[in-house]
């Protein structure tokens, strides 16, 4: 068979009789991987987006954030199929932030499109501390910033869609929640019947596992079954 080429020659090589056949063979997974997606800050948009929209009300403020966050699906239907993160708006009715509140906007969007890990977002927003202080959100939890409420919101979103995953205790963790335990249950409180879990009574729901194991230990709110703290 003749084929022209039409390209400018660059390399060469002379195969054997048995030769093509393995060769075509081991081209097939490379063909198939490059018909792979991958997040790119080239990437269209496409018409419509999955996303989810937080509601942030904090006491600094009389009206609530609303962020919202869209995520793209990469090659759907196929075992390669990834769901992530690739653009976030935040809306309020309150102005006074509303220039910061856009650039932020625009970068974390940008950040999203470049693709790669980008879980490293929530830590960088969480450390943003506000000079005029913090607040305590409902259930306890300390937030020391807007910023990082916004932070805060971004890491339960990524927890939703899986790039996030919790570790759980370490040995070390799991070593000293036993031992503290064990030091409540011997100064004389009683423990919860067996439909209960085998917690201590008197325990408060925590806030984390939504588990009735939540007791007072060296002057803190600290859960005994996934070693949830208020004071961190």
């Amino acid at each position: 068979m003749v084929r022209k080429i039409e390209q400018k020659i660059i390399s060469y090589d002379v195969l054997k009789e048995d030769e093509p056949e393995q060769q075509a063979a081991a081209a097939e997974p490379a063909r198939e991987e490059d018909k792979v997606v991958h997040l790119h800050e080239k990437l269209e948009r496409p018409e419509m987006l999955l996303g989810s929209t937080y509601k942030v009300k904090t006491p600094l403020s009389e009206h609530a954030l609303y962020i919202t966050i869209n995520d793209v699906i990469l090659n759907p239907g196929t075992p390669h199929e990834l769901r992530r993160p690739f653009e976030i708006f935040i809306n309020s009715k309150n102005m006074d932030h509303f220039q910061w509140i856009v650039a932020l906007t625009r970068i974390v969007s940008a950040v999203f499109r470049k693709g790669g890990d980008v879980t490293f977002l929530v830590e960088e927003l969480r450390s943003v501390f506000d000079p005029r202080g913090g607040y305590f959100k409902k259930g306890g939890r300390y937030m020391p910033s807007l910023v990082a409420e916004i932070g805060d919101a971004i890491e339960c979103h990524l927890r939703m869609i899986g790039m996030l995953k919790d570790d759980g205790l370490d040995e070390h963790q799991k070593k000293l929640l036993a031992e503290k335990r064990a030091q409540f249950e011997q100064a004389g409180k009683s423990a919860q019947p067996a439909d209960s879990g085998g917690f201590p009574d008197g325990a408060q729901l925590c806030v984390k596992c939504n588990t009735k194991a939540a007791i007072q230990m060296d002057g803190c709110l600290t859960c005994l079954n996934c070693g949830e703290s208020k004071c961190g």
